[in-house]
């Protein structure tokens, strides 16, 4: 899978000099060494959900926890997701400060009244006297034909709620920073983790450090298109610019990270430049967090410059289960690449890159 990670942005705390900035780590690693920081910093972390407790301790994000710091602060939870998110706001509330996991996203519907209602809306509600330091870990993505109720991303119903951030990190670094960033945020932060991003490995600093809301990364410079990858299509989209180079578009590649707040601002910069804007979701176009960059960047560049924009994304249709339909459905670096070439010879050109092996995508080993 192709790796590309560039420096940090400006705002974050952490330096990548010294031992850290040479040091490697898989997403997954990265997630449990940012919990692990997090609980021995602050007694009032506590980490639960279903399975957390489990051997293989949530693809091993867990794993050494429940050991480290006993079953009071890690334990496992009944499957029942309304109740138990209510009671995670509850202990943020009372104030500790809880990591509630969700193995699928899918399944936060049946919180959503404890999500939308109470945990974004009591701070408010409450004239700013109360705090709902909640951090919900919730997973997304395709794996061997879970299909219709179990691969999609719903994260947009959740960037559309004020009171609620949102963060999709694509990258180990990222990962660990953004996962520590949450904890100590006093208000409730939904963190969004594709499963094929699990077995990715980068550069991960040992010592603790944020990634801060609100700045977007470039993590290729271009100037032919600005492609916008979310979550694990920034993977491919990366892959995209490679195809792309042969035949001389240069294509720059932004990873927004953070959902809501967004960092329209990165965004646009990029568009006013190349006049080409492709933003590739993990789920449906309609309505989707490639509608809502799509729409911004039109209203800020409006009168100021041609555009010319694109969504991909999931069409409208149920996730299919049978790997040959997934392979139509989502979109992958070739399909990007294709979209882009199009977009910038605005023309049907009917091109399609020959795949190239070493960028095949990680298979998901399961079973979540």
């Amino acid at each position: 899978m192709l790796q590309t990670i560039t420096a940090k942005p400006e705002g974050e705390s952490s330096s990548l000099r010294g031992t850290g900035n040479n040091r490697r780590l898989s997403y997954v690693d990265a997630v449990r060494e940012a919990t692990d920081q997090e609980m021995a910093r602050d007694a009032a972390v506590i980490l639960f959900g279903l399975d957390v407790d489990d051997p293989k301790a949530i693809q091993g994000t867990a794993r050494g926890l429940l050991d480290k710091y006993g079953p009071e602060r890690v334990f496992g939870t009944p499957l029942s997701e309304d109740a138990m998110t209510g009671t995670a706001i509850g202990m943020a509330l009372a104030g500790l400060r809880p990591i509630h996991v969700h193995i699928r996203m899918d399944f936060l519907m049946l919180a959503m009244n404890q999500l939308i209602n109470v945990a974004a809306k009591s701070r408010y509600m409450y004239g700013g006297r109360v705090s709902v330091p909640l951090v919900v870990r919730s997973m997304i993505g395709k794996s061997w034909g879970q299909g219709a109720q179990h691969s999609q991303g719903l994260y947009s119903f959740f960037m559309h709620v004020p009171g609620l951030k949102v963060v999709a990190p694509a990258t180990p670094y990222d990962a660990k920073g953004c996962l520590i960033t949450a904890v100590r945020d006093d208000n409730p932060v939904l963190y969004v983790e594709h499963r094929m991003l699990h077995f990715q490995h980068g550069p991960v600093p040992e010592e603790s450090y944020t990634v801060m809301p609100g700045k977007a990364r470039i993590t290729a410079a271009g100037d032919d298109v600005t492609l916008v990858g979310i979550s694990s299509m920034q993977t491919e989209c990366l892959g995209a610019r490679h195809y792309l180079e042969q035949i001389g578009i240069n294509a720059e590649v932004i990873d927004p990270i953070w959902l809501s707040p967004l960092d329209m601002d990165t965004i646009t910069t990029s568009v006013e430049k190349t006049g080409r804007l492709i933003v590739v979701d993990n789920g449906w176009v309609c309505c989707g967090a490639g509608a809502e960059v799509v729409a911004q960047v039109a209203e800020r560049l409006m009168g100021v410059r041609d555009l010319r924009v694109r969504r991909l994304g999931f069409a409208p249709v149920t996730c299919p289960t049978t790997p040959s339909l997934e392979a139509l459905f989502y979109p992958n670096a070739r399909t990007i690449a294709a979209a882009a070439r199009d977009l910038v010879e605005e023309a049907q050109t009917g091109w399609m890159p020959e795949e190239d092996p070493a960028l095949k995508s990680i298979e998901f080993k399961g079973p979540f």
